[in-house]
């Protein structure tokens, strides 16, 4: 019973540093941009959202809501900066084929695997027919 009490503080205790690590917020860096990079980044994040649209997949999907890949580059050269790079970041997530259910399936693994170390600790019998 002693055995089981001291496990159960250990284990709370750890429970609650590590949420508390998770909960901090990353370290940002604020910085000027120096005058002559503004326009750069500009045109490489164009250059990435213009290859994007030249992807066939991409181009049938304009097609089909009434737009050509030259009147979106036309909609999105009137976005502004900060508009346009956020844009471009986010291109890697909408790819075609785009893994974002690797993550999902790990995490319930892990959160399985936890529930049942917690029932064999406190225990309860886990019986998996």
């Amino acid at each position: 019973m002693m055995l089981r009490k001291n496990f159960f503080k250990l284990l709370s205790t750890y429970l609650a540093f590590a949420m508390m690590l998770v909960s901090l917020p990353a370290q940002g860096w604020a910085m000027f941009i120096p005058a002559g990079q503004g326009e750069a980044v500009r045109q490489a994040d164009l250059h990435a959202v213009q290859k994007a649209l030249e992807s066939t997949v991409v181009k049938q999907r304009l097609m089909d809501y009434g737009l050509t890949p030259e009147e979106a580059m036309a909609r999105i050269n009137a976005l502004s900066d900060e508009q346009v790079h956020q844009f471009a970041s986010q291109l890697d997530s909408v790819q075609a084929g785009a893994d974002d259910g690797l993550g999902v399936i790990i995490f319930l693994l892990l959160v399985a695997i936890i529930v049942i170390v917690v029932l064999e600790a406190t225990g309860h019998r886990v019986i998996v027919r």
